[in-house]
């Protein structure tokens, strides 16, 4: 799951870089916090479409010492993104084999007031391909790794900060585990980590810094088909950024962190899984703060 720009200082950057040649971030693909409890779980071998509903709001940018930058900012963005995720009956390494393709349909709507500045864009946004992936299950734990690659496939304009395109391939590698406390499974801790690297932007020249993630969730199961609990996550770039086009402190870094509750249901007479999150975001550096939503409905074949 992914979309264009909702977060980080990119927004203000690019828009000052054209206001007045101030230092600008760069950005990476995937979208924190779309996964939730017991993210790290796949499926029993099958097809599945997955539909991530999510709106992510901020109304303030923070600099590099977790400061407000005073632009009266706003951003809103609204994404619609299709997963059609295939669990083969392959198993490799005692694990099932997956692959999956990720299509973003994103809404963005930007606002700097204090530089007159309004940008919003919609459109589709870049492909994720996972050509890639194992899941393994146990009596007490689940886990699974996978490699992706994000395409620019969407449309993106150096001009419009709101573009749906990110203008750069990014590969993206992850790993993650669901524990369970109890034999019957009614007790979950999970993480899941991914590993983002980027190519560099044909039109700014610019590379971004490499991304870590991780989502983590708490859940209790209700009546064996209904999930309750807290969810969130954590991020940083971990590298400098990097290309001729780099203008600024490449050792300022940014990172966030969210937390929020969930509830999921699942229905077995249709094989259709529902859940519902909202994650607020804090100790955010060089970069957006806000909330998200995200209504995830998975269906089974």
């Amino acid at each position: 799951m992914m979309w264009s720009g909702i977060k980080k200082a990119v927004f203000l950057a690019a828009m000052l870089a054209l206001s007045a040649g101030a230092a600008q971030a760069a950005d990476g693909h995937y979208v924190n916090g779309v996964e939730g409890i017991k993210a790290a779980t796949l499926p029993p071998p099958g097809v599945y479409w997955r539909i991530y509903s999510t709106y992510y709001g901020a109304g303030e940018i923070l600099d590099k010492n977790g400061d407000e930058i005073p632009v009266n900012f706003d951003l809103d963005v609204l994404a619609v993104a299709n997963r059609f995720l295939w669990v083969t009956p392959l198993r490799i390494l005692g694990g099932d084999y997956f692959a999956d393709l990720t299509a973003p349909l994103v809404w963005t709507d930007l606002d700097m007031k204090r530089l007159n500045v309004h940008s919003a864009e919609g459109g589709f946004g870049d492909l994720c391909v996972e050509p890639f992936g194992l899941a393994w299950h146990g009596p007490q734990y689940d886990l699974s790794l996978g490699a992706a690659v994000y395409l620019p496939t969407g449309k993106y304009d150096i001009k419009e900060p709101a573009s749906p395109g990110k203008d750069m391939y990014t590969g993206m590698f992850t790993f993650g585990g669901t524990l369970y406390a109890d034999t019957e499974k009614t007790w979950s801790a999970s993480l899941l980590a991914r590993y983002e690297t980027h190519s560099e932007k044909d039109e700014t020249n610019v590379e971004p810094g490499d991304d870590f993630h991780f989502e983590w969730g708490l859940a209790k199961t209700l009546a064996q088909t209904f999930d309750v609990g807290l969810a969130g996550y954590c991020q940083w770039q971990i590298t400098d950024d990097g290309g001729t086009g780099v203008t600024w402190d490449d050792s300022v870094h940014d990172q966030a962190y969210a937390i929020g509750p969930e509830v999921a249901k699942f229905f077995p007479e249709s094989n259709t899984g529902v859940s519902l999150r909202a994650l607020w975001e804090f100790g955010v550096e060089d970069a957006t703060q806000g909330s998200l939503v995200t209504l995830t409905i998975s269906q089974g074949f």
